[in-house]
């Protein structure tokens, strides 16, 4: 007999982004891992009710977050590298901004969003001119990014030891451009983003020793001048907000502003050409729906024909493990 309990799941998933949300905003994940492993005690050092804290670290349990035996809880593998504040891998701050309201309010008009084949928000959604999200996409997400960033740093510039003139777009938190920067003392980087997101970006830089090299070029990607001469152009999670036309005149521009045997390197959601393999790349193309009014987690085939339209010469489709994420070199 058919089940219904994938319906009973999918209708109450909404809890489990509830329940993570609140046990990173109380600490929860972080009191156990400083040894406080009763109800009892998590929820003294976490300022909640005793039965608070009982049931949401069930539901932490059951969820697989979290491990009981007896009445004591423990942290589980993942939990323990990414979910506590005294982790140096901790990525409970993605909360901030993936349920955030401006992201999940998204999926609130998602009815309309199919209807209308995009956001029904007039204002753009999330890719609004200096939509203040990305600030906290900013704040929020670096930590997330930064191995992503250390390993297509690795790659693209392996020997990190000649001039490098790298152009940063739509920089955000700028752990891309870091990267580079703090393997190869002879690279320069130069942001683009809106000003008030590049402060952060700014802040990161201070924060890694290599400011001095790092510039600022504020404004709309559409818009400013980027320059010319660079050898490498980041395109990273940036291309999946805009519809083809659109992201193919970026890419003229791109193309431009690269010197000879320049290269642009693109992250982005890669879904299989069935568009629904792998499930977290495919699946990215329903929050570009919910969000944007007519961005898309584009195959490769679709972004490679991107690139050739801009004139760019031939592109590689590369894997950069652990990260779900693609990588695409194209050169000019």
């Amino acid at each position: 007999m058919p089940s219904a309990e994938i319906i009973f799941e999918t209708v109450t998933a909404y809890q489990r982004s509830a329940a993570i949300k609140a046990a990173v905003e109380l600490d929860v994940f972080t009191a156990i891992g400083e040894g406080n492993a009763t109800a009892d005690q998590i929820a003294k050092r976490c300022g909640t009710a005793q039965r608070g804290a009982r049931i949401l670290c069930d539901y932490l349990t059951l969820s697989g977050f979290l491990i009981k035996t007896d009445d004591k809880y423990s942290l589980t593998q993942e939990s323990a590298v990414f979910l506590n504040r005294n982790s140096p891998a901790y990525l409970g701050s993605v909360t901030d901004f993936l349920l955030s309201p401006t992201v999940t309010g998204g999926f609130e008009n998602l009815t309309e969003a199919v209807r209308n084949g995009g956001t029904p928000d007039t204002q753009g959604g999330t890719v609004a001119p200096e939509n203040p999200i990305w600030i906290k996409f900013a704040q929020a997400m670096a930590n997330l990014m930064r191995p992503t960033a250390a390993a297509i740093a690795q790659l693209i510039d392996p020997e990190a030891d000649r001039e490098l003139k790298i152009l940063d777009i739509a920089a955000g938190h700028g752990a891309f451009g870091i990267a580079f920067l703090s393997r190869n003392p002879k690279a320069r980087v130069a942001a683009v983003d809106w000003p008030a997101v590049l402060e952060v970006a700014e802040e990161n830089a201070r924060a890694a020793g290599v400011a001095d090299r790092h510039s600022k070029i504020p404004g709309s990607a559409f818009d400013v001048d980027f320059g010319t001469g660079y050898d490498v152009v980041l395109v990273t999670n940036f291309l999946h907000h805009f519809d083809i036309p659109t992201n193919e005149k970026l890419l003229k521009n791109i193309r431009a502003s690269l010197a000879e045997g320049g290269r642009a390197v693109t992250l982005e959601f890669v879904p299989n050409e069935d568009r629904v393999s792998p499930a977290n790349a495919a699946g990215f193309s329903l929050t570009m729906l919910a969000g944007t009014p007519s961005g898309d987690a584009y195959t490769y085939s679709e972004i490679e024909k991107m690139f050739s339209a801009a004139g760019f010469s031939r592109s590689e489709h590369l894997q950069i493990p652990p990260s779900f994420q693609s990588l695409i070199v194209s050169y000019k």
